[in-house]
């Protein structure tokens, strides 16, 4: 069990997450409400600017500036336009800034409190200063009459005011970074529910140490391992995997049949189905398989692949079951001489001395002769042995092993464990080929050399289909029905073959059945 000391990946970034979306929702709220003034502030400006202007186009201004007083006039048209337009003070003034209009009228007369140089000079300009009413917006246009300037108007918005339309819309603005807040905060949490799944709700210290310890396993065991996901994909291969079925990376995320599998085991992978020893024989080694449902928490997620080279072991167990074949052969042997012992000692206990001579003598000449007549064509001892061997086990099975007259070994090109495979498993299919037959046979010409190896191995059981011919050295290819049918040791023939750079065919046998022609070396 993993340790749980450290917050789960999933919570963390819920935090971060809701952290984020704080800080952007409070320094979004500050430049919109930092917008906002500046939008109202340069709204009061433009606003006070136009009024100016429209007040200094007035006719009634222009005329009442040229009279001898003017406030007469101008201070109830002023105080009109201020009342009607919202606005905190209309103030006009002669060209020198003495003030005509005031809306405090104790104010008329007196100089007017801000800057009115750009407005003597022509200019309409607005600013923001504090003046008898307190600080304020205020725009400052020249009243024309021709090219003269006759006076001046100025039109101010108290500061407090334009604050106050900000504030007004600050309950929409807060509303909006609410709603803003709140949906960033769901997807956050959102978020985190499928993150929480996805990562078992762990930390990211025991996510780091599952990631070490699995690379580790990974890397170092012995075994082929692939991993299969839910949908059939290949999710990751090791390094031996990769080695064992001479594939690369880029297989991974394809489907289970860029292993090069053999069509059945493909298919149960395809299926989901669980697999126990599979024997796999490829172009030049042979695998076992086995297929395991990957579970968590209660359900499926994949299947569990291993892979265990075969290859070695199944040559050492091919030469295994040659030595076992020759010992029970010697075995038999030695039964069937106890049986004529007793018969020529029980001959000579009645007397029957003659008889008993001549029957030893004709079986041992029998026996004798067999051997002679292997060591003589065969100066290979393993190959001679594996003979004597296999024509021990053909005669208990009742087929009879022919070694063609013109057979001749005096070396090897190949060695002596390359031999024995692919002569005794030509023989061992031979033989279970022709056993139970009528007359069962089983003939052998081999001729060898230190550079080459011909080999023709026939019988007269029921032969290989000419359709069939071209694959019967390939993998899982068997003439079996049901668990038996591996086909694996015409696939170690022709893999020792191929690996020598030699060829393979069958053909029809003489004696009715097939026959296994196998050439490596300079004649191949």
């Amino acid at each position: 069990m993993w340790s749980r000391q450290d917050t789960s990946v999933a919570r963390q970034l819920l935090v971060w997450q809701v952290v984020v979306v704080i800080v952007l929702v409070a320094g979004g709220v500050t430049l919109a409400w930092l917008d906002a003034r500046a939008d109202a502030d340069d709204g009061a400006r433009q606003r006070a600017l136009d009024l100016a202007t429209g007040v200094a186009d007035a006719p009634t201004v222009r005329e009442a500036a040229e009279t001898p007083e003017p406030s007469a006039v101008l201070q109830p048209y002023a105080e009109q336009v201020r009342r009607d337009t919202g606005t905190d003070f209309v103030t006009i003034m002669d060209p020198d800034g003495i003030r005509w209009t005031h809306p405090d009228p104790d104010n008329i007369g007196k100089r007017f409190r801000g800057s009115i140089a750009p407005a003597q000079q022509g200019r309409s300009f607005t600013e923001e200063y504090t003046g008898t009413l307190g600080p304020s917006v205020r725009a400052v246009v020249p009243v024309r009459d021709g090219s003269r300037i006759v006076g001046l108007v100025s039109v101010g918005i108290r500061t407090d005011k334009v604050s106050q339309e900000v504030v007004r819309s600050l309950p929409r603005l807060l509303g909006a970074a609410a709603a803003v807040g709140v949906l960033g905060c769901l997807g956050a949490w959102l978020i985190h529910r499928r993150l929480r799944r996805q990562t078992h709700g762990m930390g990211e210290q025991e996510i780091t140490r599952m990631y070490e310890y699995y690379d580790a396993v990974l890397r170092a065991v012995r075994e082929g391992l692939v991993l299969v996901d839910a949908e059939g994909r290949l999710s990751l291969l090791n390094q031996e995997a990769t080695r064992l079925l001479d594939v690369d990376d880029t297989v991974v995320g394809r489907g289970v049949d860029a292993l090069g599998l053999t069509p059945e085991l493909t298919a149960s992978l395809q299926r989901g189905e669980p697999v126990q020893d599979a024997v796999v024989a490829l172009v030049d080694r042979v695998l076992v398989v086995n297929v395991a449902t990957a579970r968590w928490d209660e359900r499926d997620v994949g299947l569990v692949v291993t892979i265990r080279d075969r290859t070695e072991l199944q040559e050492v167990t091919t030469e295994l079951d040659t030595v076992r074949s020759l010992a029970t052969s010697l075995r038999a042997q030695s039964h069937e001489s106890a049986n004529r012992l007793h018969t020529i000692l029980s001959l000579v206990e009645i007397g029957r001395v003659d008889e008993a001579v001549e029957f030893g003598t004709r079986e041992m000449q029998l026996a004798q002769g067999l051997t002679d007549r292997m060591t003589a064509a065969v100066e290979e001892p393993i190959v001679a042995a594996l003979l004597l061997g296999k024509s021990a086990q053909a005669a208990e099975r009742g087929v009879t092993l022919e070694l063609d007259p013109e057979s001749h070994v005096d070396g090897l090109p190949t060695s002596a464990h390359d031999a024995v495979t692919v002569l005794g498993n030509l023989l061992d299919n031979a033989i279970e080929a022709v056993t139970g037959a009528p007359e069962a046979r089983v003939s052998v010409l081999i001729d060898a050399g230190a550079t080459h190896l011909d080999l023709r191995v026939e019988d007269s059981g029921p032969g290989v289909a000419p359709a069939d011919r071209d694959q019967v050295f390939e993998r899982g290819w068997s003439t079996k029905d049901g668990p038996d049918a591996r086909g694996v040791g015409l696939s170690l023939v022709g893999q020792v073959v191929r690996r020598h750079g030699g060829r393979a065919r069958v053909v029809e046998s003489a004696l009715g059945g097939a026959a296994f022609e196998v050439e490596i070396g300079e004649d191949a």
